[in-house]
């Protein structure tokens, strides 16, 4: 009972191990070969014996490891040691691992698996031995201590393993036959764990590399900060290669006007089209609308004619997606800013350069 006790309470305590988070650790596969001592229980009345395993495993984290183990023994009665007795099984085996950064790691385990029986039985009626072959669950719990090695690895343990040979007998001196439920053998063993494949390489995290002046561009100029020698400019601004705000003109060409009329003419709308593309290319310029005549006819005249150029040409660039807070005006300046100084009479005055309407960047 203390034996099933024992094992009940490390099975236990293997199951509720908490797995170590995720760090760096040997997950190659491994296989494992071990040799030691079956002790066997007394009322199975066979001899001690040796037994021998091997088997395959993997690190699933720091601190556990999962092994799938087989293992054989041969053990003599101890009543007729005629009489063959074999024993061999499979068990899953989980290792809970502590002192994680020592040379050698102490561990507690605890498996389940199948262990098969095939044995010889005298007969009550000397007619010969019965012979019985059947398996059953087998449970192992214990305890070890594993040593730390790239290629090798040395893995020593002590451990019961609980046979659940129900229909296992146990014969006594009497010749009588008594039924026994499960036998309980120590398991006393020295083995080897040899890694599979190279050892794995931790990754090697490069140094950051601070960015370099080429690849920013704080202000969003378009201009990298090794170029840019006004750092103060802003998107939208007509901006020169060394990141400085550039000048940009409108020139027209004169949106020139017949003699005595404020109507577009085709070569006009041509040229206030340009107007558009470059207002729409720099959306922070403002521009002035003003509007000029020649010298022919009266000031007051002339500065209503202004005026109403000014507006047609105004007009023209709202109705083509040129916001109203993006121009001055439109103002009218009558004849006083002519090109050309012109007589003042007839036919001398008619200038087509006076008669026209700009777009006065600066505004």
């Amino acid at each position: 009972m203390k034996i099933r006790l024992l094992a009940a309470a490390l099975l236990a305590g293997v199951a509720v191990a908490n797995v170590a988070g995720a760090q760096d650790f040997d997950n190659r596969w491994y296989v494992t070969g071990s040799v030691g001592m079956n002790f066997q229980d007394n009322d199975r009345n066979t001899e001690d014996t040796p037994f021998g395993a091997i088997g395959l495993g993997k690190q699933i984290s720091p601190s556990v490891a999962v092994d799938v183990e087989l293992n054989y023994q041969n053990p003599a009665t101890t009543r007729n040691s005629d009489l063959y007795w074999h024993q061999y099984g499979i068990s899953l085996d989980l290792r809970k691992f502590f002192m994680n950064d020592k040379a050698w790691r102490p561990y507690v385990v605890g498996g389940l698996g199948y262990q098969y029986h095939s044995e010889e039985i005298a007969a009550l009626n000397n007619n010969g031995p019965t012979h019985r072959k059947d398996g059953g669950l087998g449970a192992k719990a214990g305890i070890g201590l594993q040593s730390e090695g790239k290629r090798v690895k040395v893995r020593t343990e002590i451990a019961y393993r609980l046979d659940m040979d129900d229909e296992g007998v146990s014969p006594n001196f009497d010749g009588s036959i008594d039924d026994k439920d499960s036998f309980a053998d120590l398991l006393a063993s020295i083995g080897v764990v040899v890694p599979l494949g190279a050892l794995p390489v931790a990754p090697v995290v490069e140094a950051p590399v601070a960015p370099s002046c080429s690849d920013l561009d704080d202000d969003g100029d378009g201009v990298n900060n090794c170029n840019d020698k006004c750092p103060g400019s802003q998107a939208g601004e007509a901006i020169g290669a060394d990141g400085c705000a550039v000048p940009v003109s409108i020139d027209l060409k004169g949106v020139n006007f017949d003699f005595d009329k404020s109507t577009l003419r085709p070569d006009a709308i041509e040229i206030l089209n340009n107007a558009v593309e470059v207002l729409k290319r720099n959306p922070a310029m403002r521009v002035e609308v003003a509007g000029h005549t020649d010298l022919c006819g009266s000031d007051t005249y002339n500065q209503s004619l202004s005026e109403r150029r000014a507006r047609v040409v105004y007009d023209y660039l709202t109705a083509n997606g040129i916001d109203a807070s993006r121009l001055a005006g439109p103002n009218g300046y009558g004849e006083s800013r002519p090109l050309e100084n012109t007589p003042q009479t007839l036919p001398a005055c008619k200038s087509e350069n006076n008669r026209r309407t700009e777009l006065n960047t600066g505004a």
